[in-house]
């Protein structure tokens, strides 16, 4: 489900200082399907997290290119994710989520 045309490597990166990142508007899915397919995922990933606090994988975009957060998710909103210790990140930039 990443983007083909990018390439790069996903930086790590704690869900401590995802509140400092700038999140662009552009959405970085461009069929309806790979949108679904990450609504469905994100849906899992909250029940794993509340039901058994298990920790997923985010790859998401933000300004500067491509991160990778290993996280727990507490809820989804219709536009963000919600992770452990309340930070978000904007569903529209998030690539993959590894449940």
């Amino acid at each position: 489900m990443t983007d083909a045309t990018n390439t790069s490597k996903p930086v790590a990166i704690d869900k401590e200082n995802i509140s400092g990142l700038k999140f662009p508007e552009g959405d970085v899915l461009t069929t309806p399907e790979d949108k679904k397919m990450r609504t469905a995922n994100l849906e899992k990933a909250m029940k794993l997290g509340n039901l058994e606090h298990g920790k997923i994988k985010i790859i998401f975009e933000d300004s500067e290119g491509i991160k990778q957060v290993d996280t727990t998710v507490w809820g989804v909103t219709d536009k963000r994710v919600i992770l452990k210790q309340g930070a978000v990140v904007p569903i529209h930039r998030i690539h993959e989520v590894k449940v």
